[in-house]
């Protein structure tokens, strides 16, 4: 199979998915309206603004773990990543660090941390699974050891609080990073060599391979990319809220994977769908927004997730059947 042979088996895909990704969309529509029905509340302008803003949190981290997905790969460890970096950009800030130094050192971690993902998965052959998992314990144990559970607080210098509360006309923010990530990544997905290997590495691992894809250094800067997208997460998180809370993060990666897969990712590899993904983040922020505004007791909110995560990989297995018959 040759590289022009990849290159259109990733073009058909990506043409395909994007108009799956009007699945999700269309559930995301009706949420709204039914949630609005429930609760009049929901549908309150600052309630709007509220699930915005938790949403492009997991949008942000999602974008770079739609590559991850579509290299057949995972990433568990994003969560932890998040809040990681983002105490590192607070406690850089308290030590009387420049608001840009401590951002710049926050988001070279996180993508520290995303090649050594990368390095054990793609050189040392571990399976993603576990390095990430290991990773996601090892910084989540960190954090904790670093601030005994306590929060650190006082970021209040103007220049890092703008970072995350701050607008751009009428734009808030951390709204426009996720748009200009959104369209970087997309670029880069669908408009570059780099996107277009990314997806041939997942449709099929043997026959980039043959070809001569690079496919350890791809799975690298996937990793590499996806950490870093979880530290700008981190910096935007923290700055939002004035404080490094040892918390953050926790249950981002079932967000994660769940935006990625409504949205037309296949965990079997080779398809991808930025749009989709972006609106699958969304959709959970409603969900979990909902889910509050109905007053639904907290311990239920996790059994909600778990199945809207089973019922996404059911629905990627058993579409993916019927593509393939």
């Amino acid at each position: 199979m040759s590289t022009q042979a990849l290159d259109a088996k990733t073009s058909v895909s990506k043409f395909r998915l994007s108009g799956g990704a009007s699945g999700i969309v269309i559930a995301l529509i009706v949420l709204i309206v039914a949630l609005g029905v429930a609760s009049p509340r929901f549908l309150s302008v600052g309630n709007l603004t509220d699930i915005t803003r938790q949403a492009v949190f997991v949008a942000i981290i999602a974008f770079g773990a739609t590559l991850v997905i579509a290299m057949r790969g995972i990433d568990l460890s994003v969560g932890s990543t998040l809040a990681f970096t983002g105490l590192i950009a607070a406690d850089l800030l308290n030590r009387g660090f420049n608001p840009f130094v401590s951002v710049a050192a926050s988001l070279a971690v996180g993508t520290l941390i995303g090649m050594v993902n990368g390095v054990l998965v793609a050189k040392v052959k571990i399976a993603d699974f576990i390095v990430t998992m290991a990773m996601m314990v090892i910084t989540r144990g960190l954090i904790m050891v670093y601030t005994e559970g306590i929060p650190l607080t006082g970021l209040s210098n103007p220049s890092f609080q703008a970072f995350g509360q701050g607008f751009v006309g009428f734009v808030p923010m951390p709204v426009l990073v996720t748009i200009l990530t959104f369209t970087a990544v997309y670029f880069l997905l669908y408009q570059t060599r780099f996107g277009r290997y990314t997806l041939s590495i997942g449709s099929n691992p043997e026959a980039a391979r043959l070809v001569g894809i690079r496919i350890d250094r791809i799975k690298i800067a996937v990793y590499a990319l996806t950490g870093f997208l979880a530290a700008l997460s981190g910096v935007l998180l923290t700055s939002r809220l004035e404080a490094a809370m040892p918390e953050a993060g926790e249950g981002y990666e079932l967000d994660v994977i769940a935006a990625v897969v409504m949205g037309g990712t296949s965990l079997a590899g080779g398809k991808a769908s930025l749009l989709g993904t972006a609106a699958g983040a969304v959709l959970m922020a409603v969900v979990r927004n909902g889910l509050n505004i109905l007053n639904v007791n907290t311990f239920w909110h996790q059994v909600v997730i778990g199945a809207i995560i089973l019922l996404a990989v059911c629905a990627d297995k058993f579409g993916g059947r019927s593509r393939d018959t």
